[in-house]
């Protein structure tokens, strides 16, 4: 019996335990909207926030709140994502501008000059902690793949000491360009045909000192363009791709190679 009891008593108190999280989770169960269950089986998964949201929870829960949430926010989903969110709703279908990254940087190993020999932790934001790099130009790609480590879709590589984009690869969302120390990864438009390879501020003369392949400010790219698309802005050439034709003809004129052409959508790197 001076076993029995006590063994009794743990039982009684385990059932009552059991029977007032079991009332409990009746009554402040908290009911989950079955649209947003749906919807967020639509999306991808990528939690990457590229929508203005939390993550996908966040976005299909605005999509089911009926506010005006459009229904093609998700560049990694695509069109079909946003097809299958507008047929759960019950509305039409919007098509996706699909994003996809660049780096703009063309500092490689053979035309870049290093302030220092970098032995710390080889990652880019550890080594900006130290003199923001081992390179003179404080705007360069470190190139120690923080944006390969983080990139779903292993879109990213290291080539010749700065990161790269595979554009058949990258769904666009966006990762990449916010674990980069120095910003230099951007989003455009998958249709984009040319892009500025270079993020330096300095004047011309400045940047030569330590890159052979950085915008020196010419304005032969503002001059040559015909649709007034391209300006230097802050001694940078400045795409304005609401007015780009992607003719490439300030790719032609730059001295130093920092404008490339290519093409996106069919998977041309820059």
């Amino acid at each position: 019996m001076e076993i029995l009891i006590p063994v009794l008593i743990l039982a009684a108190i385990g059932i009552l335990c059991a029977a007032l999280l079991t009332v409990a989770s009746i009554f402040f169960a908290v009911k989950e909207d079955e649209r947003a269950v749906a919807i967020r089986d639509c999306l991808p998964g990528a939690n990457c926030g590229g929508c203005g949201y939390s993550g996908c929870d966040g976005y299909a829960k605005a999509l089911a709140d009926g506010t005006e949430t459009r229904t093609n926010l998700c560049a990694p989903g695509g069109d079909g994502a946003a097809k299958a969110i507008a047929d759960t709703l019950g509305v039409a279908a919007e098509d996706v501008v699909e994003k996809v990254a660049y780096v703009a940087c063309n500092g490689t190993c053979d035309v870049v000059q290093k302030k220092y020999d970098y032995v710390g932790q080889k990652t880019c934001r550890t080594a900006n902690l130290a003199y923001n790099g081992d390179r003179y130009c404080i705007y360069a790609c470190l190139g120690y793949g923080d944006c390969v480590n983080v990139c779903p879709e292993n879109a990213i590589s290291i080539e010749n000491g700065v990161a790269r984009v595979d554009p058949r690869k990258c769904v666009g969302c966006g990762i990449c360009t916010r674990i980069c120390p120095n910003g230099i990864i951007h989003l455009i438009n998958d249709t984009s045909r040319v892009v500025v390879e270079c993020s330096n501020h300095d004047t011309g003369a400045n940047v030569r000192k330590y890159c052979t392949n950085g915008c020196i400010g010419c304005k032969k790219c503002e001059k040559t363009c015909p649709h007034d698309a391209i300006h230097v802005v802050d001694n940078l050439a400045t795409i304005d791709y609401s007015k780009c034709t992607g003719c490439g003809a300030c790719a032609g004129v730059c001295p130093v190679h920092c404008i490339h052409e290519g093409n996106f959508i069919c998977g041309a790197h820059f």
